[in-house]
């Protein structure tokens, strides 16, 4: 037996135990017959898959046409919930061989902590580690982007399933435990059967708020504090001079959800203030229950040990009366303390009981400050020990989740700004039509009036519906301010940013509500653009360095610290031109970037705004760091974490403490490590660069062509997959499209993804590709193929590029997208479209076994090729599941059984590929 394979036994094991428990609850509620039923299609799908049987794939099409509406929903649930536990297994193995590693002594591994701290201090960097810290901030983002199709219901199941998997691998059971193990799983299988999978009504924005903060219950609240003291400890063993230092507040978690009005008329200034509350009241009652279960451990009496003349204050303050802790003055103290944090709940959130006579804390510095107190006297008093326990952690959540929880960024559309500067200025100058201005006249005009000190605004005007709103969130912002702190709301974002006048018309509107001073130039928040098509990836650094040739603005940044943070698209621009280009257009965007910010002296901060999939910028993150160019870090980063890659990577406490520090660990590594080894080579890299140009230039013509290009295509793609389904599915409160049609430009990047990952085609991620090299080979005869594979070698990012769609291809099936092409009527258009994809996804997976050298798809990624094994059986029948079931549906089938059908399906593949949006 291969070394993997004995490394994989177990989960082997859990995968069948899974599977038997789940084929138990099946045959207990719907009998022998339909679990046979389901066992004949599993075994032919398994044949189909793993051995390339084509009688199998036969009799698999056939069993599957024969099948009832209720058979067919019967058997779409149960692949759906074995993909869940399958995820379950493969989860909790990737903790138990991380464990495993470290048990062992194994040297770090690549993407830890101390793999990035070691390289680091081994490098002779420790005094540039040391200034790292002080400036440097690394943030993931969650939004509510609709491809999370999970309930929340589903999700405490499974987490109640992976706690038993989990338990089984800590402790050493009795035969009685291990059989008390098994009934308790089988209880937690049984629970998931019976759980809906679908939502019986859609999302709302607050429904979609208290999902995002169930990450901060099961994960984020108490493993980012813990990342915190892990570094320190690990610092403080390599080197003397990190011994009790306290690292700066460098990470925290951000938000989307409750902000983001792009497209999302829902999200509006009640919305934003109940999020904002909900995220105080969660924090909160973390720090509440903290505190009592401090108060319980710190139970010294004075007459044992000494405290502070502080401390002894603290406790003197303190409403306690009890007569069993007069000599107790910790606990007397944190007693105190959590009255006053009750109290401030009250204030806050307008839950809880003020007690008579207890002052409210008016920051979360105040608070801190009182935890302050107690560690300082633990400490002075000969007892660290204690106050590197429990008290440790909850002084660093204060620290970096304050009265807030977590940043919350607004976002809105350019459009919608520009209109609403347009109304307010038609307000004051009867006759102006400020949209009829060109971009200087523009520009001219904002600035006057930012100079002024007269607003626009009136209380007495009548404004639009759109206009009121959009003052009125930013007024609910300054608000929070006040309420919260100004890390509360700490950015504002502008979506489709393509001019200098789209910053300005922000900053008006700031100045309009207080949040930006016009005679002291300062500001609340930070002004963000967003670049997102190709044409605003190519224009973004020009747009950037005329503004700060703007003294006005200049002068805002000056309040921010001389820092401006750009985010760029991901998903727009791979919708707009291509995987490839898309790629590359961000890639020079950031050189560029990283040019104009170094000659005007302003700092640099990217938001990468990343999908789950390929097709949207997704992949690993921590190759996606380093494979970012020179400067482009500098120790700040923030990056979206969206849809159902929120649950995978942080719903399990473990996984969700990787994965931050994955996130640390190669932002370490790309700002302090020599930056050439970050770049193509230079003796190629102008080569490099060069045959980049070129496959982009041909990729984008390719995949334009294609899906702009193309007569027929909007009603290709709209036949060929579950689009319209996806559009009426409960898996967001946002609309699919922009605006009421079927047009590709509308349709956000997030639907056309995931409707292109449900048909298996996968589009989005490698379209193009195969054609680029194909032209570039044919340009280039003498070297062109030893060119590719030195940037492959060579340059991380086209590395990272070709990686990221290896896994794309290994989870596509141009057999099973065959199928779905099927289902457009016009077979003269059918047949002229799916040849075309066909003979490009041919000559892609070509191209990459040229540049590569592997043979087969992952060959270089043994866990993905392990789980494409483990998995795709069971994801394989969906598809075929729902082929059939859209082909009934357009037929006239339209009860609300099959609708249900259709939406377990997909709900099941997106299960399934895990990283389909």
């Amino acid at each position: 037996m291969q070394m993997n394979e004995v490394k994989d036994e177990l989960l082997s094991s859990d995968i069948r135990q899974l599977g038997r428990l789940l084929g138990d609850a099946i045959r207990n509620h719907l009998g022998d017959p339909a679990f046979e039923r389901i066992e004949h299609v599993r075994q032919l799908a398994i044949r189909f898959r793993r051995d390339n049987d084509a009688v199998a794939g036969t009799q698999l099409s056939d069993a599957l046409q024969a099948l009832s509406q209720e058979e067919t929903t019967q058997l779409t649930r149960a692949f759906s919930y074995f993909s869940l536990l399958a995820n379950i297994a493969e989860d909790q193995h990737h903790i138990r061989r991380t464990r495993a590693h470290l048990i062992a002594g194994s040297p770090p591994r690549q993407g830890s902590l101390s793999h990035a701290v070691g390289n680091v201090l081994d490098a002779g960097q420790a005094d540039a580690l040391e200034t790292f810290f002080e400036d440097a901030f690394v943030s993931p983002v969650f939004t509510a982007h609709p491809t999370e199709v999970q309930r929340k219901s589903i999700q405490n199941c499974q987490m109640a399933i992976a706690r038993l998997l989990n338990e089984r691998d800590r402790v050493q059971m009795t035969p009685e435990e291990v059989e008390q193990n098994e009934e308790a799983l089988g209880r937690g299988i049984v629970t998931l059967w019976q759980t809906r999978l679908l939502r019986t009504s859609k999302l709302s924005v607050m429904d979609e708020v208290a999902n995002g903060l169930s990450f901060y219950d099961h994960t984020i609240l108490r493993e980012l504090p813990k990342l915190y003291s892990s570094l320190e400890s690990m610092l403080a063993q390599r080197d003397a001079r990190w011994e009790d230092v306290e690292l700066p507040n460098f990470m925290k978690v951000g938000s989307w959800i409750g902000g983001d009005r792009d497209g999302n008329p829902f999200v509006t200034a009640d919305i934003l203030r109940s999020t904002l509350q909900t995220q105080a009241d969660k924090v909160l009652d973390f720090y509440l229950g903290e505190l009592r279960k401090l108060a319980s451990q710190l139970s010294l009496a004075q007459i044992l040990n000494s405290c502070s003349e502080p401390l002894r204050a603290l406790a003197e303050r303190s409403a306690d009366a009890s007569p069993h802790r007069v000599d107790e003055p910790y606990r007397r103290a944190l007693h105190g303390i959590h009255a006053r944090l009750e109290a401030t709940r009250v204030v806050l959130t307008g839950k809880g009981r003020q007690a008579d006579g207890v002052q409210s804390y008016a920051s979360a510095a105040e608070l801190l400050a009182d935890l302050d107190v107690v560690q300082h006297s633990l400490v002075s008093n000969g007892l660290r020990s204690l106050a590197r326990g429990r008290l440790r952690q909850l002084r660093r959540a204060v620290k970096v989740f304050g009265f807030s929880l977590a940043p919350l960024d607004l976002r809105q559309n350019s459009d919608v700004h520009e209109r609403v500067v347009g109304e307010l200025f038609a307000g004051v100058k009867p006759g102006l039509v400020y949209l009829d201005l060109d971009e200087e006249q523009r520009i001219a005009l904002l600035l006057a009036e930012l100079d002024s000190p007269r607003l626009l605004t009136s209380p007495y005007a009548q404004y639009s519906e759109e206009t009121t709103s959009e003052l009125d969130i930013f007024r609910a912002v300054r608000e929070a301010h006040v309420k919260y702190g100004k890390e509360s709301v700490p950015n504002c974002i502008i979506s489709k940013a393509a001019s200098v006048s789209d910053l300005l018309e922000v900053a008006l509107l700031l100045k309009e509500v207080g949040l930006l001073r016009q005679d002291s130039r300062e500001v609340d928040v930070n002004i963000i653009p967003l670049f997102e098509t190709i044409d605003d990836l190519r224009a973004g650094p020009a747009i950037m360095a005329r503004a700060f040739g703007l003294p006005f603005y200049r002068g805002l940044l000056a309040s921010r610290g001389d820092q401006q943070e750009v985010m760029l698209g991901y998903s727009d621009s791979n919708k707009d031109g291509g995987f490839l280009t898309s790629g590359w257009e961000l890639y020079k965007a950031e050189i560029e970037l990283v040019n104009v910010f170094k000659q005007y002296q302003i700092k640099l901060r990217l938001f990468h705004g990343r999908g789950g999939s390929v097709g949207r910028g997704g992949g690993p993150s921590y190759e996606a760091i380093l494979a970012q160019p020179a400067g482009a870090v500098q120790g700040q980063i923030r990056l979206t974490e969206q849809g159902e890659v929120i649950t995978a990577k942080y719903a399990n406490p473990e996984v969700g403490r990787r994965n931050l520090e994955v996130l640390v660990a190669a932002t370490i590594q790309s700002t302090l490590l020599p930056q050439a080894q970050l770049q193509p080579k230079a003796s190629a890299g102008a080569g490099h660069l060069a045959a980049m140009e070129e496959l982009s230039g041909t990729a984008l013509n390719a995949y334009r062509d294609l899906v702009y290009g193309t007569e027929g295509f909007e009603q290709y793609f709209w036949e060929s997959t579950v689009i319209a389904e996806i559009a009426a599915l409960n898996i967001g409160s946002r609309p699919a499209s922009r605006k009421k049609s079927t047009s590709i430009e509308d349709l956000r990047a997030i639907p056309w993804v995931l409707s292109w990952a449900q048909c298996r085609l996968m589009l989005p991620g490698w379209f193009g590709f195969g054609s680029a090299v194909q032209a570039y080979l044919a340009a280039h005869p003498a070297d062109g193929a030893d060119v590719l594979r030195g940037m492959y070698t060579d340059w991380p990012f086209f590395t990272s590029l070709l990686s990221n769609m290896d896994m794309v291809l290994a989870k596509s099936d141009i057999a099973i997208a065959g199928k779905y092409a099927e289902l457009v009527k016009d077979k003269a258009l059918r047949d002229a479209i799916f040849t075309r994809i066909r003979a490009e996804y041919a000559a892609t997976l070509d191209a990459l076994k040229l540049i590569t050298g592997q043979e087969e798809l992952q060959q270089a990624n043994p866990l993905m090729q392990r789980s494409i094994r483990n998995r795709f059986p069971y994801i394989d029948p969906l598809n075929h599941v729902q082929v059939e079931l859209l082909q009934r549906f357009r037929e006239g089938k339209q009860d609300a059984a099959a609708r249900t059908g259709i939406h377990l399906s997909i709900n099941g593949i997106a299960a399934g590929l895990r990283n389909s949006g």
